[in-house]
This record gives structure tokens, sequence and C-alpha cells, in this order.
């Protein structure tokens, strides 16, 4: 198949929706597809061997984040010329808009996916009034399409439940070759107590976070539970990876911690395995990729019971859990490992990532294509609008 790939984000990125992406795009194509890739110009160049680059503009709250402008005449004319199989439209942004509009006008089948809670984001940047509308626009764009990929059930039941058809649960996968336990680096260990200046007891306990520092990720919450951590064991050490708007307001709140930047590949890798405690207060997430890259690394994860953490993690056997509106009882876990370790929990978690193969998944997303491309085709001969009964109940709650 010749597939489309539009999305407001791509490698080199640094997210998850990125990170997904080239995972689904390099499978795609070492299954003898070709795939068109869609995406605004990034400050870093990326070379794509198959792709449209489109003019975009940043965020002015967040200028990491970039969004394409409407490219409608310039997807008309490469669609025309070179007619895709199918169009999967990965954000919703101005070129996402364009995208579907053309897919829809060229008689294109198109699916879509929904990473990003753009709704739930709203309040962060104050500007909650924007969430009902937000809303309404999401259910609008992805009901338009064939079918929406999601991470999990949880999201499935909630967005089911807001109107949104066609929901299909498509799970996250993680590089196992990549985020294991054996990246473990004992010189960086001593590398952080060295920096942080304490003198541990016995073996140091390190505390990790990784993440985009932004407003949506809760970061209050991450602030008092490495000082309640801090003040429960005075030896511990914690590490932030990451970057982002907040990055400076967290850096004085939280002047002992070490905060080591944005880290790819093998040295993210090393980062996650050489810590004990993966700490992650988000509740903005549809999964949250960096709970199963920590889990695969062998670390116990402190999340909420949500998203990434209420799909992955058994309380008190591979990991720990917090109501989603008890935030108190989220401190109260991070300071109790501080006191009394992690015990067997990080190798459990290492064992539940271990089956989260992204091949597996991978496949699932090919094949779900496979169903969408054959069920258009059938359409134009009968009823162009008409969803069958599986894909359309696939991912519903009870579907």
């Amino acid at each position: 198949m010749l597939i489309s790939l539009v999305t407001e984000t791509f490698y080199p990125d640094i997210n998850g929706v990125a990170t997904t992406l080239s995972q689904l795009h390099a499978a795609l194509i070492a299954a003898g597809h070709r795939v068109q890739v869609v995406c605004p110009r990034a400050a870093t160049s990326r070379e794509l061997r198959d792709g449209i680059e489109v003019a975009g503009f940043a965020l002015p709250f967040y200028p990491a984040v970039r969004l394409g402008l409407p490219a409608s005449r310039q997807l008309l004319k490469s669609w025309q010329q070179n007619r895709p199989d199918l169009v999967h439209v990965a954000t919703e942004g101005p070129l996402g808009f364009s995208a579907l509009r053309m897919a829809h006008r060229l008689g294109i089948a198109v699916t879509s996916s929904l990473h990003t809670n753009f709704h739930t984001y709203m309040r962060h940047y104050r500007m909650g009034w924007l969430a009902v509308p937000a809303i309404r626009y999401l259910r609008w764009f992805h009901n338009r399409t064939a079918l929406t990929f999601i991470p999990t059930d949880q999201q499935a039941s909630e967005l089911g439940g807001m109107g949104f058809d066609r929901l299909t649960v498509l799970g996250r996968g993680v590089d196992t070759r990549l985020f294991n336990p054996k990246r473990r680096d004992e010189r960086l260990r001593a590398h952080w107590v060295h920096l942080s200046e304490v003198k541990p007891l016995g073996e140091p306990l390190v505390a990790l976070h990784v993440g985009r520092l932004a407003a949506e990720k809760n970061l209050d919450l991450l602030i008092e539970s490495f000082n309640a951590m801090r003040a429960a064991r005075p030896d511990l050490v914690a590490v932030v990876v990451g970057d982002g708007p907040e990055r400076a307001r967290l850096a004085r709140a939280l002047p002992w911690v070490i905060f080591a930047g944005m880290q790819r590949g093998e040295l993210l890798a090393r980062h996650y395995a050489s810590a004990d405690l993966f700490v992650f207060p988000s509740k903005s997430e549809t999964f949250g990729n960096v709970v199963l890259e920590a889990m695969a690394s062998g670390l116990s994860c402190i999340s909420f019971n949500y998203a990434a953490g209420c799909r992955l993690i058994r309380h008190g056997i591979n990991g720990y859990l917090a109501d989603c509106d008890d935030e108190a009882g989220f401190v109260k876990i991070a300071r109790a490992r501080a006191i009394d370790g992690v015990g067997l929990t990080g190798a459990k978690a290492h064992e539940t990532a271990a089956s989260f193969d992204w091949s597996l998944i991978t496949k699932k997303f090919e094949q779900y294509l496979y169903e969408v491309v054959a069920t258009h085709a059938a359409s134009t001969w009968s009823q162009p609008k008409a969803v069958p009964g599986e894909l359309a109940n696939r991912g519903k709650p009870g579907g």
C-alpha cells in the first residue's frame, strides 16, 4: 500500500507522539509498504525518504511545539499525481485539518489517531473556556475518519461517552533492546551522588522523572513529592531528564535536584536504568510512553491510576498507584518508597514491559489499515459512508 502519514510532529522531535509514529513508520516500511510522511519543517533538519515538509509555526506559549500550516493545495497536487491507498492523520492541527478535507475530496480512505488530550491542556494555559469547543472540534474531526486509534480501554470508555465513534484501541510498545536493566551505569550513579553532595549510608536511592517540563504535566506535585522524599531520606538523589518552558521554575523550586536536560537513545536508556524509582505525576496523558520505558528499564514506577499506569501497573507488585483524585496519596506513596525502598517491584516491572513489544502492535496497526482500505473500496460500490459492524464497534466499551 501507499500510505500518507500526516503529523505535526515527527523524528527528530522528542515526545511520545513522534516516538510512536516513528515506530509505526519504520514497521510499515519494513513490511513493504510505501509511506509518505507529511509534516512541518523542523528546527533540526530531518531526512525523509518519501515526504512532504510544509510551513509551520511555533506555539507562542510553548516554542518547542510546532504546528503545520494548512497545505490543501500541496496535498491535493501530490495526491492527484500519486494517489495514496490510505491517509492516516495523527494530529488535529491546521495541517491535519487540511489533510482530512483533501482526503475526503479525493475519496481516499482516512484513519486518525488521538495522541493528545488538548481539551485537558486548556486549563493549564488559562484557556479553560476553550475546553468545550476543543472537545466539539476533536469529536467532529475524528468522527469523519473510518477509525480513530487510541491507546487504552479507559480512554475508549471516556471518549465513547462523549460521542466519539469508531474507536479502536491500539496499545503502545517499547524497544526492549534499548530500554532494559543492562544499561545500568554505576559510574553515572556515582556521578549523580557526587553532584548531589550527599553521603549515602549504603546503596543510594535514585528517583527519576523523565518528560516534557510543561504546565500540563502536574509539576507542582513532582516538586511536592521530591521534597517529601528528601525530607524522609536526606541522602536521596533525584534526577530530572527533559526540557520545556517550566524547567527554570522547577530548578528554582528543587535546587538540590540534578537536571540532566534532554537525552536520546542509549544515553536516555542509561539514565533510566541507572535510577531505582520513577516518579510520574502527570494526569494529562493519553498514554505516557515514559512509564513503559521506565518499567522496561527495571524501575518501580509511582503513577496515578490513569493511562499507562492503569494499563500496566499492579499496585505493590510491579509499581505503585494513587487514585486520580488523591494527590496527597501520591505524595504519601512517594515518601514511603523513599523510606522503605522498592523491593522487587522493579524486576516485576521489567517482566511486565517485556511483553509490550512494538512488533505485535505494529502488525495490528497494519492489519487495521488493510481492513479500512478493503472496506472503503467495497463501499464505493454501495454506501460510501457505511462502516462494517466489526470495525464500528471495535474498541468501544463492550465491543
